[in-house]
């Protein structure tokens, strides 16, 4: 490729299909952690743990034989939702200290 400043119609293609992805991710994303906070909800109401460990294990080892599967690197997406799970965890620990706090 020459230094032409010229950039080509077809990487400019690509990059808006990247573009349309990563809203679609950061959408998903949004819609994942609305759920989630419905689960935080419940949990809070019921006094139930914030991390349910064995749930999360399961879910990366299914989302790293998953990846394995579409030939992604398994500890990408494993790192990826560890993140995603640990900001749900802390969500989860909120909800239930606010639950706390309006019952006093």
């Amino acid at each position: 490729m020459s230094d032409s400043g010229a950039i080509p119609g077809e990487l400019l293609a690509i990059r808006q299909r990247i573009d349309d992805i990563d809203r679609g991710i950061v959408e998903l994303l949004r819609e994942r952690f609305a759920l989630t906070h419905e689960v935080g909800l419940l949990k809070a109401s019921r006094e139930l743990n914030a991390l349910d460990a064995r749930r999360e294990e399961e879910k990366l080892n299914a989302l790293a034989a998953l990846s394995e599967a579409n030939e992604l690197d398994p500890n990408l997406v494993r790192d990826l939702f560890r993140r995603i799970m640990d900001e749900v965890v802390r969500n989860h620990e909120r909800l239930r200290a606010d639950s706390r706090e309006t019952e006093l």
